[in-house]
């Protein structure tokens, strides 16, 4: 067997086992990421939003959107500018759904069942390229920042919103243990689900630290790449820009 079929099964079965993760966790999904980012995701994404300067009818698309508070507030800082929400877990989609038709964004948000990795989408179609809390979760990041970044506009930014890796003890070893061993424990207690909450923190020890990310931002040919790392670094926000002389990637 090649190396590359190696590769290719092991990248099969991660994305088989992230989808049956979120199927499985989709109803007490909103509940869980108060806990694992000990409440601050909505204030992350408040900063964010900050930073992106949405204005008015410009568009974006919202990759592993989970259950679409983020594609909401892309949706609601624009105004009218047409949102996508995309992710493989139709139990994800369906609570999104359900906020959306609550605020009654239906005719501007459209839900998309679909892979991160090969984006449904033409070149240069969104202004705005998102993904929140996922990049660690998908069998190739830099797939998915290629797709990010050919489906926004020259100009157009390409935004990741992820956990990361505090860098200052000793607040880096209390992270851990928290993440480790404390995480797991409420999964199991709060949602009856132990394996899918270790795996969580399992899914970021090979994940780049912000400033790695930032540097495979740039590799991947985004220009003024930012990094802003958050909470001591419990989170990072990197942002890139898809030069103006690019059609496509």
């Amino acid at each position: 067997m090649t190396k590359a079929t190696n590769e290719t099964k092991k990248s099969k079965s991660k994305e088989e086992f992230v989808h049956s993760v979120f199927e499985s966790i989709a109803p007490k999904y909103d509940l869980m990421n108060s806990i694992l980012s000990f409440r601050r995701h909505k204030a992350w994404r408040k900063f964010t939003m900050k930073k992106m300067n949405v204005q008015p009818g410009q568009t974006a698309i919202d990759l592993c959107c989970g259950t679409c508070d983020w594609t909401i507030s892309l949706a609601q800082a624009s105004g009218s500018g047409q949102m996508v929400g995309l992710d493989f877990s139709q139990n994800m989609l369906d609570y999104g759904a359900e906020k959306i038709k609550q605020l009654h964004l239906e005719q501007q948000i459209q839900l998309i069942r679909g892979n991160a990795m090969s984006l449904p989408y033409d070149d240069n179609t969104f202004d705005y390229a998102t993904i929140g809390f996922a990049l660690r979760n998908v069998p190739d990041l830099e797939q998915v920042i290629r797709e990010m970044q050919r489906v926004v506009k020259p100009g157009g930014l390409v935004v990741s919103l992820e956990l990361s890796k505090p860098t200052w003890q000793p607040f880096k070893s209390i992270y851990y243990f928290y993440f480790q061993r404390v995480l797991p424990f409420l999964g199991r207690l709060i949602v009856k689900k132990y394996e899918q909450y270790k795996w969580l923190p399992d899914s970021l020890v090979q994940f780049p630290d912000h400033k790695q990310l930032a540097a495979i931002f740039k590799k991947q040919g985004l220009e003024s790449v930012q990094a802003y790392p958050l909470t001591g670094g419990v989170a990072a926000l990197h942002v890139g820009t898809k030069g103006k002389t690019k059609s496509g990637v």
